[in-house]
């Protein structure tokens, strides 16, 4: 008698769909969205990267408009960040 395959949880996407809402895929992570958003993950997370060392570099003496428009970048690089560990921790628990 054969077993059922276990039931994989659907993996978090690193990009939302239509109306901003969640993406997910249920896959065996081996397939071509995968690696795409295995890609995006580590396109994301560089970008973070490169964005906390800016802001380190130009916080003291800006300008309000360019503390602006930093804000908003590393607040749009923490949001994919978030999204990224979530869908990590989700098929760390598989």
């Amino acid at each position: 008698m054969s077993h059922p395959e276990p039931i994989r949880p659907a993996r978090l996407l690193p990009w939302a769909g239509p109306e901003g809402k969640p993406c997910y895929l249920i896959s065996d992570d081996a397939g071509p969205v995968s690696r795409v958003a295995d890609a995006m993950e580590s396109v994301q997370l560089g970008l973070g990267r490169e964005l906390l060392t800016y802001a380190r570099e130009t916080l003291a003496g800006t300008p309000d408009h360019e503390l602006r428009f930093l804000a908003q970048r590393l607040t749009e690089a923490l949001h994919d960040a978030l999204r990224v560990a979530e869908s990590r921790g989700l098929r760390l628990n598989q």
